[in-house]
């Protein structure tokens, strides 16, 4: 429980700081800029795409396989793709906000600052999963709050002594791209290019198209979310700001299933009850940061609770289905698991194109339930745990 606390506080930090960032620099130059939270939200999946093949993948062929020079080869070559993607992304920022039906010259300098702050958060949490797999958590947790309190400090520092908006994003952004560069140098590893891109998809698959689906469910379902008006654009941001740090520290479920697992030392019925455990204390940060930040702007309360109900419903069952899944992903079969999630994220992408305000919650609900039942159904018709151990049933 001690390593997914760390773990989950690695990854709530990344998310957590930015989120916090966006309610400040609301307060101090504009309450509009809360919204460029969910503007761009999409494009953080890219992000996760990226983590997946070129991270997380790597470390995990690392291990299995005992490939030396998987994660400093995906640190480069994901760091250079990431470039490019997230490059293009903020020299053609207009066309997005656009299509995202939103105002141009009020979200664009800070839409900027999001997409570059993405591209460099991605090449610091590629280091920082390297840290993971040494067993070097310590060494990570420090990294981390070092990083989001120096974006956190100079963001609303800034922000506080000019209004200059672009002052603000590029002392920020240096800044953090400084201390990025740093701990890369010092964790640098001697390596020769050995990229096996298709076992880095294979380790993570579901994952992979997991985050892929996201990018094109987010992308259209919040477009499509966003033309009923100002008053569910809020209550949407507001819900997605008080619980999206969550559920990135409930990731830290997935890391520590896919470290254990390929390291041979995964009990099952611990990865579930610290899912649990981890589940209550973020639920409760969640009504923390309701009760702290609702009056602060002017919302709907009827609208604020059925989002949060969605969520709340996802949060209990994506403990046991993120375990179901790692644990089919790496010793079961990645191409049945990873159609079994293509399946979910189909219906979710489909719900989200409903006509209503309510269409991302609903197709993630669908989602979950799917997912709860059918990876439930695979692992109990494959496996038996007999003393928190998991042992293959036997054909009759």
């Amino acid at each position: 429980m001690k390593r997914l606390l760390k773990i989950s506080l690695d990854l709530s930090l990344l998310s957590f700081i930015p989120v916090l960032s966006w309610f400040c620099l609301s307060l101090i130059i504009d309450k509009n800029l809360i919204n460029i939270f969910t503007l761009t939200y999409p494009i953080q999946f890219i992000w996760y795409i990226l983590k997946s093949i070129f991270s997380t993948g790597a470390n995990i062929n690392k291990e299995k396989d005992n490939n030396k020079d998987a994660v400093m080869s995906g640190i480069i070559v994901g760091g250079l793709i990431g470039a490019v993607i997230y490059g293009l992304l903020a020299l053609n920022i207009a066309p997005y906000i656009n299509f995202m039906n939103m105002d141009v010259d009020l979200y664009k300098n800070f839409a900027v600052y999001s997409i570059v702050q993405l591209f460099i958060q991605l090449v610091f949490m590629f280091i920082i999963e390297k840290l993971y797999y040494e067993e070097k958590n310590e060494l990570a947790n420090k990294y981390s709050i070092s990083f989001n309190l120096l974006n956190f400090i100079v963001l609303t520092g800034t922000a506080l002594v000019t209004k200059n908006q672009i002052i603000i994003i590029s002392t920020t952004l240096i800044s953090i791209l400084i201390f990025t560069t740093y701990i890369f140098i010092k964790h640098f590893d001697k390596f020769k290019f050995n990229v096996q891109i298709k076992k880095w998809i294979k380790y993570d698959s579901v994952e992979l198209f997991n985050n892929v689906a996201f990018f094109f469910i987010f992308l259209f379902g919040l477009s499509n979310a966003m033309e009923f008006g100002n008053q569910y654009i809020l209550a949407l941001t507001f819900v997605a700001l008080i619980t999206d740090f969550q559920w990135d520290s409930f990731d830290a479920i997935i890391e520590a299933a896919n470290i254990d697992i390929s390291k041979k030392k995964f009990n099952y019925m611990e990865h579930i009850k610290n899912g649990y455990k981890l589940l209550l204390i973020l639920l409760l940060t969640s009504f923390i940061m309701c009760a702290v930040l609702f009056n602060f702007y002017d919302l709907n309360i009827k609208l604020v609770a059925i989002y949060f109900s969605f969520e709340l419903i996802n949060f209990i069952l994506y403990p046991i289905y993120k375990i179901n899944t790692c644990y089919l992903q790496l010793e079961y079969s990645a191409f049945k698991t990873t159609s079994n999630k293509i399946v979910a994220s189909t219906l979710r992408f489909f719900v989200s194109l409903l006509p209503t305000p309510f269409c991302t919650g609903l197709g993630q609900i669908c989602s979950s339930i799917y997912q709860f039942i059918t990876t439930n159904l695979i692992f109990e018709k494959n496996y038996i745990i007999n003393s928190n151990r998991i042992e293959k049933r036997k054909c009759i």
